[in-house]
């Protein structure tokens, strides 16, 4: 295809401090040097007000959450009008008493809501005790319709699971986006650190090639202690990172603060599909056993 349409991408990556007032202070420097560089749309990393709490289970750290709309997205829908940008936030939401997300927001260039989506994939797992706080999401795979295009916000655990993925292609997404807080439990040896954070990129990759759809994936950096001090705390090993149609890396960050612009050309998924027809070729006939428990 002849015709180019180019998007202009802005990756934050940020390390946090339990001073969420400061916290979002820089993080709104960040956002207005994304846009003075002419990012059109800018992602955030997942929960990115505060420290990534759930390392320990502790019914106080509720009085975090926030209703959607609420404060956050106030404070920044009025900078994505000012700036004229695309905004993916990721809130703990409070959406009644006793019923909590894990929430990715879109924020239109006017200031206004585009869209939201609840995390559906909670883990559970030593330094990642997210089922403690957040109640699966109940809204499906839909992307979110913007200015910038069609939006497959997922969130963090989610980048594991191409069904997640490709039920979000299969509805229209043109992007698929992670905000995300992943990293190394800081006993592990080196070189399992090193496997758990290639798997990681690696199946993402993988998720772009499958759909031919740009995978953008925004984590924190930054090194934050174990309260209970049962671990050593979790080193978030940023590598944020754009990856194309083809699995191809645009771009890809290091371990420290960062931010980054990279165009995505949005036109060379057509072309991808058309090269490499998958979505042509899958045996949905043969597929119900997806829905289905594993047989021996």
């Amino acid at each position: 295809m002849s015709d180019k349409r180019i998007l202009r991408v802005g990756l934050i990556q940020q390390a946090n401090t339990a001073d969420h007032a400061d916290n979002k202070r820089r993080l709104k420097e960040a956002i207005r040097t994304a846009a003075s560089q002419g990012a059109e749309l800018v992602v955030l990393q997942e929960l990115h007000n505060g420290l990534y709490f759930c390392q320990t289970e502790d019914v106080h750290v509720f009085d975090q959450a926030e209703p959607i709309p609420g404060p956050s997205t106030e404070e920044f829908g009025a900078l994505a009008a000012e700036l004229g940008i695309v905004l993916v936030l990721s809130l703990f939401e409070r959406r009644a008493a006793g019923l909590y997300h894990n929430t990715a927001v879109v924020l239109e260039r006017d200031g206004s809501i585009a869209g939201k989506y609840r995390k559906m994939h909670i883990p559970d797992d030593p330094a990642y005790y997210e089922k403690f706080y957040f109640t699966p999401g109940d809204m499906g795979f839909e992307p979110i319709e913007t200015s910038v295009g069609s939006l497959g916000v997922l969130v963090c655990w989610d980048q594991w699971y191409p069904e997640a993925a490709r039920l979000m292609a299969l509805a229209g997404a043109e992007l698929l986006i992670y905000p995300t807080a992943i990293g190394y439990e800081s006993s592990d040896p080196i070189e399992e650190q090193s496997r758990q954070s290639d798997a990681w990129q690696l199946v993402q990759r993988g998720h772009a090639v499958a759909n031919g759809l740009p995978v953008i994936t925004v984590n924190r950096v930054g090194h934050e202690d174990d309260p209970s001090g049962q671990t050593k705390g979790i080193c978030f090993w940023g590598r944020s990172f754009v990856a194309g149609p083809q699995g191809e890396l645009l771009c890809e960050l290091g371990q420290e603060e960062a931010i980054h612009i990279v165009d995505v050309n949005l036109t060379r998924s057509e072309s991808v599909r058309r090269w490499w027809p998958f979505l042509r070729d899958r045996r949905i006939d043969y597929f119900a056993d997806l829905t289905k428990r594993y047989r021996k």
